[in-house]
């Protein structure tokens, strides 16, 4: 029995996204024969596979936040000589290289061994290659024009944000925004706001000792005080000694685009904004 499905499983096997492979390996790795382990055919070398599953990607993203975000940044580009947008690395080429520095992380740095399942690490991999695909398609797949039209009408994105010197201050200035994000990350950004928040763009809450109650954009803070652009737009400084309650918010002031902007909108909105890189 266990040879018949081992011919099946040989028969499908190169349909198969690299982390599938690692699963169904896991579920037979107990009962394999010796020859399959000898073949070594369930884990060729993963530089040669790269065919990633669009649900490999979206589980690494999750993955990626969770493990990886704090350090790495939120287009893995906070570590220096590391970018994964551009395929930088220290001590990896290959997908297996990457996979192998998940496993065992990198003595004596601060990258300690990522503890989880080998088809969650694949999954990793394939998130942090995507990073590097969409930088280098980063001139978008829309009609910039057209995105433009969008986020000053439909969308009334200039209702909260600022670029060129037009709109509001109440959300961060994207006039130089296509010069530091992917088209992917942008419109991951409009689908869902809360997916992954800079902690730079994070909003707060504030109360006063005398009730009152101020929320807004936060631009700078230190261990006794907190600056930040307040809902009507107004540059306010807060001493902590003087707040009854202070919170860093874990949600987005900005809403959901998700089904209000079909895709073809949405590519049109992430070409407009990767065309903004600080000139009129």
């Amino acid at each position: 029995m266990i040879e018949r499905v081992t011919v099946f499983l040989c028969a499908l096997w190169f349909w198969f996204s690299p982390c599938l492979r690692v699963s169904v390996v896991s579920s037979i790795r107990p009962r394999r024969p010796l020859w399959l382990l000898a073949s070594g055919f369930w884990l060729l070398p993963l530089a040669a596979q790269q065919r990633y599953l669009p649900t490999d990607v979206e589980l690494g993203s999750r993955l990626y936040r969770n493990n990886c975000f704090a350090c790495h940044g939120l287009e893995g580009a906070s570590i220096p000589g590391v970018d994964f947008r551009r395929g930088q690395f220290k001590r990896a080429s290959s997908d297996e290289d990457l996979f192998r520095v998940i496993v065992t992380g990198v003595p004596g740095t601060a990258m300690p061994p990522t503890n989880i399942s080998d088809s969650n690490r694949l999954a990793l991999v394939a998130y942090i290659r995507s990073l590097h695909d969409s930088a280098a398609s980063a001139v978008g797949s829309g009609d910039a024009s057209r995105g433009r039209l969008l986020f000053e009408g439909k969308g009334a994105c200039l209702t909260c944000h600022r670029v060129n010197g037009k709109g509001s201050r109440k959300g961060p200035d994207l006039s130089e925004v296509g010069a530091i994000r992917t088209a992917a990350y942008l419109e991951r950004s409009i689908r869902n706001p809360n997916e992954s928040i800079a902690p730079e763009l994070r909003s707060v809450r504030a109360v006063t000792r005398q009730g009152a109650v101020i929320t807004g954009r936060r631009l700078n803070e230190d261990t006794h005080t907190v600056q930040l652009i307040d809902q009507d737009e107004r540059l306010r400084s807060l001493a902590k000694s003087d707040l009854r309650e202070y919170t860093l918010l874990t949600t987005s002031a900005m809403p959901s685009y998700e089904g209000k902007f079909s895709s073809p909108e949405l590519a049109d909105l992430a070409t407009y904004l990767l065309s903004l890189k600080g000139t009129d």
